[in-house]
């Protein structure tokens, strides 16, 4: 592709395609399921899951200190199953990117995610993510997240394109400011069809 014609879509994975992979409504949910003290795992989980979530420790590490951190009367298996359960897909867009694409849209598609290893994988392969992108930036893979403005210089670089040639969604108003600052062109996701209008306008 000619780089004066390049044009590319990045997009966050939670809260546009899919549901946030551990979101604090999931984590309100294993409080409830299995008799946690919400207000402690809450203040546990804030405090490693961003180490988590850039790769620097794995799931059973993040379950060590937000979890199992005292004896439990449930296992890390179904635990671990009821957090991967918290993934589902959103109505319309992941389908709707995936046809766009194969219809010859003209973009490259790339996703930049905050996700801890285990969970990203895992929505890789059960939603079949590689249909819709063509490269994946997550967090855990590159050692930086949202809003770090090193990795949306990254994911340009990945795709060897410029800012002004860059389109960008996200759910979270202030991402969608650390992406604008840097020159992209980026829109606050809300729901499948104001964002399938602007992406059809592109």
């Amino acid at each position: 592709m000619d780089s004066s014609t390049l044009k590319v879509l990045f997009l966050d994975v939670g809260g546009v395609l899919l549901s946030n992979g551990w979101g604090h409504a999931s984590r309100e949910a294993a409080a409830r399921e299995f008799n946690i003290n919400y207000e402690e795992f809450s203040r546990l989980h804030e405090f490693i899951f961003s180490v988590y979530e850039i790769g620097n420790l794995n799931l059973e590490e993040y379950l060590d200190t937000a979890v199992f951190n005292q004896p439990r009367d449930f296992t890390r298996e179904d635990f671990k199953s009821f957090m991967f359960a918290q993934s589902v897909e959103l109505p319309g867009m992941l389908e709707w990117i995936v046809d766009w694409k194969n219809s010859g849209c003209g973009f490259r598609i790339i996703s930049i995610n905050n996700e801890p290893k285990e969970l990203n994988d895992y929505r890789i392969k059960k939603f079949k993510l590689h249909r819709c992108f063509d490269a994946f930036i997550s967090s855990c893979e590159v050692g930086m997240r949202k809003p770090d403005p090193r990795i949306f210089k990254l994911a340009m670089g990945v795709a060897l394109a410029a800012p002004r040639q860059c389109y960008y969604f996200d759910d979270r108003p202030m991402l969608v400011q650390a992406a604008g600052r840097l020159g992209i062109n980026a829109f606050h996701h809300q729901d499948f069809e104001s964002s399938k209008a602007i992406i059809e306008k592109l």
